[in-house]
């Protein structure tokens, strides 16, 4: 086994629970050099356009999941970052259909120059409160952590973060606990010597639902600012999550959509490129583009 070997964060989390939001603030806090991997489900590849850093380098992995249709990729670019800069510190953002045990046990057993440092978890909770079931990638996710934020406590009462945090333990009896808004707090836990995690048992071949789906939509014309406000109060639940920048008559935007809920961000773009990631899009992929193309001026 290599001495010194590199240590590895790993962030999960549901689609839109606010993975890109810490990564933000790892970045800002680390003062180290860091390595970070950004795995992108669609095709398009956005949360490396948000993520700077004067010590940071990023690789991004996009169109599929590194726990199965890129683990190749995924080795490989570790073992890039590696050779090439030499990092302090690696951080992993899975994409939210992410499988933890698979992308854990892939770590321990393909990369021996890393070792797995942490395991963050970030839960939605205001996401939770309206879905509040846990599938096998929730539950997946929630057992390999060593920490899990409840993130977004400012939009849900004091009893619902319990009644997360209760539900959280089920699945696992061990992991710290944090209640958080924007995933503030956590940084100082992946800048100290944690040495090794425990080894996980073998992984079971990875298993994403089979409805869910992605698309994209790109346009160089602008977009009229009311039309789209409209657009996104009735995207169908279909939706779950939608991310990307958005040129509109009013300047570039950054948008961001969770479980019904939107948000609009400054930000300097060129032209639109969103990604929309949900179940059975197929059905609803004409109707969304359709509706979108006509807010476009």
């Amino acid at each position: 086994m290599a001495l010194n070997r590199t240590p590895l964060a790993l962030i999960t989390g549901s689609l839109g629970s606010g993975k890109t939001t810490l990564l933000k603030r790892i970045i800002r806090a680390s003062g180290k050099k860091l390595a970070v991997l950004i795995n992108e489900f669609g095709e398009i590849g956005i949360d490396g356009r948000i993520i700077k850093g004067e010590h940071t380098r990023l690789i991004e992995l996009a169109g599929g999941c590194v726990c199965c249709e890129l683990a190749g990729e995924f080795v490989a670019a570790v073992n890039e970052l590696l050779d090439k800069y030499q990092p302090d510190m690696i951080v992993l953002e899975a994409t939210g259909v992410a499988e933890a045990d698979a992308l854990v046990y892939e770590v321990e057993d393909d990369l021996p120059r890393v070792r797995l440092d942490c395991v963050i978890c970030i839960v939605d909770g205001w996401a939770g409160t309206r879905y509040p079931q846990v599938g096998y990638v929730g539950r997946m996710q929630l057992q390999q952590a060593d920490i899990i934020l409840i993130n977004k406590a400012d939009l849900i009462t004091p009893g619902q973060i319990d009644e997360i945090t209760e539900q959280v333990r089920n699945y696992n009896k061990t992991a710290a606990i944090i209640a958080t808004e924007h995933c503030s707090g956590v940084e100082s836990f992946l800048f100290t010597d944690h040495g090794d995690r425990a080894k996980p048992p073998a992984a079971a071949a990875p298993l994403h639902s089979a409805s869910l789906e992605s698309f994209t939509f790109t346009s160089d014309r602008c977009l009229n600012k009311a039309a789209f406000t409209k657009w996104a109060d009735v995207l169908p639940s279909e939706v779950f999550r939608a991310k990307g920048f958005v040129m509109l008559d009013s300047g570039g935007c950054l948008f961001n959509f969770v479980a019904g809920r939107w948000e609009l961000e400054e930000f300097h773009v060129e032209s639109t490129q969103l990604v929309f990631i949900g179940c059975n899009l197929s059905f609803r992929q004409t109707e969304i583009i359709n509706n979108l193309k006509q807010c476009e001026r």
